[in-house]
């Protein structure tokens, strides 16, 4: 129970803090000398997070579901959905390839460290005004395609997509709104599939619930936590981190 809880911690600060969870899943262990958890539970623990950012983004999805009489609501769903489309169809046709990738540690450590590069290189990006309302489809193709990148571990899904929103225009916590809730049917599509994979492998052990849940209450922390940061430092924070975290385990590895 104990190692399901750590791992939902990892999951939980590093879903939503633009530093890679997928990166910290395969470097965690390999710094430590742990098995690193599979996929399947990987995903599982996405659960978690995935009840975290509903939560915390409760009152814009109730407000989705006035799609029929809300023009704004019509539009962000639009939005999410082109935006979901790029990370999908990547997500399918290589998830063979994927999973081979995510065995790999100094790999990794490499995108982490490109991760930190990006996010410095969007300090560098004008502060815009836009909100969510105002998205184009333009937009969603764009932080869509940066979301599926997201894809290969160490690269990090909130710091690709918030900083491909900033890049549109987009005020830097109208950025995270796009981001994270862009990332609602990406996390779950992912942890809906392989939780069932693993309740059919008979996998799924109650253990398991304790870093679901470990998950849920760090990534509503960690999400607070950022969206109260990000106006006044930005990504500048994380770039420092990716980079120097990064470049320590490309070392040690």
């Amino acid at each position: 129970m104990l190692t399901a809880a750590f791992w939902g911690l990892v999951q939980g600060l590093t879903e939503f803090l633009p530093v890679s969870s997928s990166g910290h899943l395969v470097l965690v262990p390999a710094l430590l000398g742990m098995e690193e958890p599979d996929l399947a539970t990987s995903a599982v623990l996405h659960l978690g997070t995935l009840a975290a950012v509903l939560w915390y983004y409760r009152h814009d999805l109730a407000r989705l579901a006035r799609v029929r009489t809300d023009p704004d609501a019509r539009r962000i769903l639009w939005l999410l959905a082109v935006g979901t489309v790029p990370a999908a169809v990547i997500g399918i046709v290589f998830d063979r390839k994927i999973e081979i990738i995510f065995s790999e540690p100094w790999l990794a450590a490499a995108l982490l460290i490109g991760t930190g590069a990006v996010l410095a290189l969007g300090l560098l990006i004008p502060r815009g005004a836009r909100h969510l309302e105002s998205g184009r489809t333009g937009d969603a193709l764009v932080v869509g395609w940066a979301q599926a990148l997201a894809l290969l571990p160490g690269v990090s899904r909130s710091g690709m997509t918030m900083t491909a929103a900033m890049a549109q225009g987009f005020e830097r916590v109208q950025a995270a709104r796009f981001a994270f809730l862009l990332a609602v049917p990406a996390i779950a599509g992912a942890g809906s599939l392989k939780a069932a994979d693993l309740v059919r492998q008979g996998g799924f052990e109650p253990a398991m619930l304790a870093g679901v849940a470990t998950a849920a209450v760090s990534g509503y922390f960690a999400i607070d936590v950022l969206i109260r940061l990000l106006g006044r430092y930005g990504l500048a924070p994380y770039a420092v981190y990716c980079i120097v975290f990064g470049s320590l385990a490309w070392w040690l590895v």
